[in-house]
């Protein structure tokens, strides 16, 4: 079964971006190092042709799967989001209960999380938690220390 991802535009066009430089540029590069490597001669002592080869494999093993991300990718008409309960694509400002720590996070999926931009994967444990509460809302979510407790304070656009 495969997973349909739900992107923004500009996630699906980084994605595709992303593949276009692994087939065009990448692909050709581990070809031309192959190429070299076999040129030196005995191929069953060769670590420089071994290497290549593995790297060739590892990075159609990463084509693929963008491909598939891609094919798979749906993207998320905004003007259909609302803000009364939390969704993909809001932002959510939530509160730990234990020490007051306020923290806002944009739900997104998983091709285009990224912690540093607080924009955090649907599939985390404090995003499911939170999809589909409201304001006011207490949480609890289970994180490898144990259990925190966040209230939801806002959810925006």
């Amino acid at each position: 079964m495969t997973n349909i991802s739900y992107v923004t535009e500009q996630g699906l066009e980084r994605l595709k971006k992303e593949l276009e430089q692994l087939e065009t540029v990448e692909r050709p590069k581990i070809s031309q190092q192959i190429a070299e490597a076999r040129d030196k001669g005995d191929l069953s002592e060769n670590a420089e042709y071994d290497a290549a080869k593995e790297a060739q494999g590892m990075l159609e093993m990463k084509i693929n799967k963008l491909k598939d991300v891609v094919a798979h990718s749906r993207i998320l008409d905004q003007s259909l989001l609302n803000t009364s309960t939390v969704q993909i694509l809001n932002k959510v400002r939530i509160k730990n209960k234990k020490n007051d720590t306020v923290m806002q996070y944009t739900l997104v999926s998983e091709s285009e999380a990224n912690l540093k931009e607080g924009r955090i994967s649907v599939n985390t444990p404090i995003a499911k938690a939170l999809l589909g509460k409201k304001v006011g809302d207490v949480v609890n979510v289970v994180i490898p220390s144990g259990t925190v407790e966040f209230e939801v304070m806002e959810i925006s656009l």
